[in-house]
């Protein structure tokens, strides 16, 4: 009888301690651009560097998340073609990806403001699409057949996250609190999806 109690004992210790919390979802976000790819620029500042920032903030806002973790294609300022950024996706296999962009428009200075979502042709990408339109005041939803969006095999999205040649929009994007307002919206999307 005791032989059985401590193998019982034994088995439920095993159990116990083998419980591990479910793995936490990932959550790609993809910094437009870097390295030899500058993308839009204006008056010093350029796409890939804001990209860049955003992305980090985003990150380190989502740092202490019991839920999802916060993935970049890049954290740093190098070449990423967009191939090795599907297969990096690919291989994570996210919840969801977002890849971040600035606009720029011909003219020197635009009154074109705000923010652009780009979305793949599938309900999972335009409901992400819809999701994030909630949080930010966005010109518009498009369809388009971007690499990024065509070749991700999980819900993906493009964010122009404003112009670069809109002054309001410039300084926004490229200020801290801009940075910050940016990634409190975007885990306020993180946290509601599913």
């Amino acid at each position: 009888m005791k032989g059985i109690k401590l193998f019982a004992l034994a088995v439920f210790s095993i159990g116990f301690l083998s419980f591990a919390p479910p793995p936490k979802k990932i959550i790609v976000i993809d910094a437009g651009h870097g390295g030899n790819d500058i993308g839009a620029r204006r008056d010093g500042l350029y796409e890939k560097e804001i990209t860049l920032q955003v992305a980090k903030e985003i990150q380190k806002y989502n740092e202490n998340q019991d839920a999802f973790e916060v993935v970049l294609t890049r954290d740093s300022d190098n070449d990423l073609s967009l191939s090795e950024r599907v297969t990096k996706i690919n291989e994570l296999q996210p919840e969801m990806v977002i890849s971040l962009h600035i606009n720029s428009s011909p003219q020197q200075e635009t009154s074109n403001a705000g923010p652009e979502i780009y979305t793949q042709n599938s309900h999972e990408s335009k409901k992400l699409a819809e999701k994030i339109s909630t949080k930010f005041a966005v010109r518009g939803i498009q369809e388009k057949n971007l690499h990024i969006l065509r070749e991700s095999k999980v819900p993906a999205v493009l964010v122009e996250l404003g112009f670069i040649n809109n002054t309001q929009d410039r300084n926004y994007i490229s200020s801290e609190k801009g940075r910050k307002e940016i990634a409190q919206k975007f885990t306020e999307v993180f946290s509601t999806y599913n």
